[in-house]
C-alpha cells in the first residue's frame, strides 16, 4: 500500500513515515502544498495523511482541491487544531476522518486501515474465503486457522489483488503501489511474490486464489464467505 504524507515538520513527519515503512508501506513524503499536490495528481496512492497548517497555504484547500479534481483517495487529517469548527471545516473539505496531535501512531495506524477497508466496502478488520482468511486490520494471514508466515511485500500483494478482488491488476499497477516514487522499481520481481504467496496460500494447488491472466496481470479470484 502507498500513502501521501503531508507534514513540514520534519520530526514528526519521519515518524509517521519510519512507522508506517517499518509495517511494509510505501510513504511519499511532501511538505507543502504544492508538492503534496503534485504527488497526488501523478504518484498511485491509496490513502493520505494531511497535515492542516502548512507552509505555502491551507491543508483544508488542498484536500477540497482534490476532491474537485476528482481524486478520491480517502484522507485523513492530522493537526494540533482541536477546535470543532477546523474538525467541520476540514470534513466538508472531502476529509474522512480528523485526528488531533498528540496522538498514538497505533491509534493513527488503526483509523488508517479502517479507511481503507471503508473505501474498499468492507466494515470489517477480517474477511474469510472459506479456507482463507485475511486479517486487514493485524495484518494477518491463515489458512485453514493457521497463520501463514508472510513477509511485508508478500503482504501488500495479497492484500491489494484481495481489495481489487475480481478486477484484473497488471504488473506495472502493483509495482506502483508496493514501491516508493524513487524506488529502484523491476517488475520481474512481483512474479516472484506472487509465485510465493501461491505456494504458501495454496500449497495442494484446490484453491488457486491468485490467477495470472495472459498479458495482463492477476486476479484474485476467491469470493468472500458468507457471515
Amino acid at each position: 500500500m502507498r500513502m501521501l504524507l503531508v507534514e513540514d515538520d520534519d520530526r514528526l513527519r519521519t515518524r509517521l513515515a519510519d512507522h508506517f515503512r517499518g509495517n511494509g508501506w510505501a510513504v511519499e513524503e511532501a511538505e507543502t502544498v504544492r508538492d503534496a499536490d503534485f504527488m497526488a495528481h501523478e504518484v498511485p496512492c491509496d490513502v493520505a495523511i494531511a497535515d492542516l497548517g502548512l507552509p505555502d497555504g491551507s491543508g483544508v484547500r488542498l484536500i477540497s482541491g482534490w476532491r474537485a479534481a476528482g481524486i478520491d483517495f480517502p484522507v485523513m487529517i492530522l493537526t494540533a487544531r482541536a477546535d470543532w469548527r477546523d474538525k467541520v471545516e476540514g470534513l466538508e473539505a472531502g476529509a474522512d476522518d480528523y485526528v488531533t496531535k498528540p496522538f498514538y501512531l497505533e491509534e493513527v495506524e488503526a483509523r488508517v486501515q479502517a479507511l481503507l477497508r471503508r473505501a474498499v466496502g468492507r466494515r470489517t478488520a477480517a474477511v474469510s474465503y472459506g479456507a482463507l482468511a485475511i486479517d486487514f486490520s493485524a495484518r494477518q494471514v491463515t489458512l485453514e486457522g493457521r497463520t501463514v508466515e508472510l513477509t511485508a511485500f508478500e503482504y501488500n500483494t495479497l492484500a491489494y489483488l484481495a481489495h481489487r478482488a475480481d478486477a484484473v491488476v497488471s504488473r506495472s499497477e502493483l509495482v506502483e503501489h508496493l514501491y516508493e516514487q524513487d524506488h529502484d522499481r523491476d517488475s520481474n520481481v512481483i512474479e516472484v511474490f506472487v509465485g510465493r504467496l501461491r505456494r504458501k496460500l495454496d500449497p495442494d494447488g484446490a484453491l488457486q486464489p491468485i490467477q495470472t491472466v495472459r498479458g495482463a496481470g492477476y486476479r484474485f479470484t476467491l469470493e468472500p464467505s458468507a457471515p
